[in-house]
């Protein structure tokens, strides 16, 4: 008999982690806050601009390499980074909160959101209810969740929540059987996703086979594999209405200037649009 798969080890840790917050905080605690928090920023019109938005990315780690100090107490350099994204115009934002691969935290967003005025979009595994009313505690306009890991009725389920608390539902997907799933369930937002879930390259092409087959009327996002404007005029081509970049942005020297650029590119003339 095999045992459980890293992917089933990966949900079974993320679900311990949200039981030991539940302790702490009480869901009935959780969603009351959740209702009585800061209007959300209407995040899925800010991807309903001309040619391809960018989402500037914040994540302190990817598996295997620190891209900035795993220190939720200290939001400053969070902070710093969110203005620089806003300042190069990033049409929304990304946090990533995953704390068990990516060192991340909902503090951290949190702290971003503070800072800027454009939507956040949280990075996260979601995968209960606790989570979503959590996320909105913190300051989440956008909230994925991950097909592959969530039965339809699971998908169902969440995407109604996210939708009921005024925020935008993103369906992750890495494959075409993924996207019909995502489609069935209602969404109004598909992130293709280069990268597996766990181990493996990067494989942009993903993006092309799955982009054709979604509706006219649904937004599309790229997720991997931009490091320069023409990976974003690669997957604009291809149909992305807003591509998310992060390691790049957080490698960069001067993270403003690059995330200008890279605006830049995607309201050029040129760039292909909706």
């Amino acid at each position: 008999m095999s045992g459980p798969t890293p992917v089933d080890r990966i949900v079974a840790e993320v679900l311990a982690d949200v039981a030991a917050r539940e302790s702490v905080i009480p869901f009935k605690e959780i969603k009351a806050r959740s209702r009585d928090t800061d209007n959300t920023r209407d995040g899925y019109q800010a991807l309903l601009r001309n040619g391809c938005s960018v989402i500037a990315e914040i994540k302190r780690a990817i598996p295997g390499r620190t891209l900035l100090a795993a220190d939720d107490t200290d939001t400053a350099p969070i902070a710093h980074l969110a203005r620089e994204f806003e300042e190069g115009g990033a049409h929304l934002i990304a946090c990533q909160t995953e704390r068990l691969r990516f060192h991340g935290s909902l503090t951290d967003m949190k702290a971003a959101r503070a800072a800027v005025e454009v939507p956040m979009f949280c990075r996260d595994i979601i995968l209960d209810p606790y989570q979503i009313h959590e996320a909105r505690c913190y300051g989440a306009d956008l909230v994925p969740l991950q097909v592959e890991l969530l039965d339809q009725n699971r998908l169902v389920s969440l995407l109604d929540r996210i939708e009921s608390l005024g925020m935008t539902a993103v369906l992750e997907v890495r494959s075409p059987a993924e996207a019909d799933r995502a489609m069935d369930a209602g969404a109004r937002v598909v992130a293709v996703n280069a990268r597996p879930l766990v181990g493996g390259d990067v494989d942009k092409q993903i993006f092309t086979e799955i982009s054709p087959g979604l509706p006219e009327t649904t937004v599309r996002i790229a997720l991997s594999g931009v490091h320069s404007p023409r990976d974003l005029l690669a997957y604009a081509a291809a149909g992305a209405d807003a591509v998310v970049v992060g390691e790049e942005l957080m490698m960069a020297e001067d993270p403003a200037r690059l995330t200008r650029t890279l605006v830049a590119t995607g309201q050029h003339p040129s760039c292909p649009s909706r």
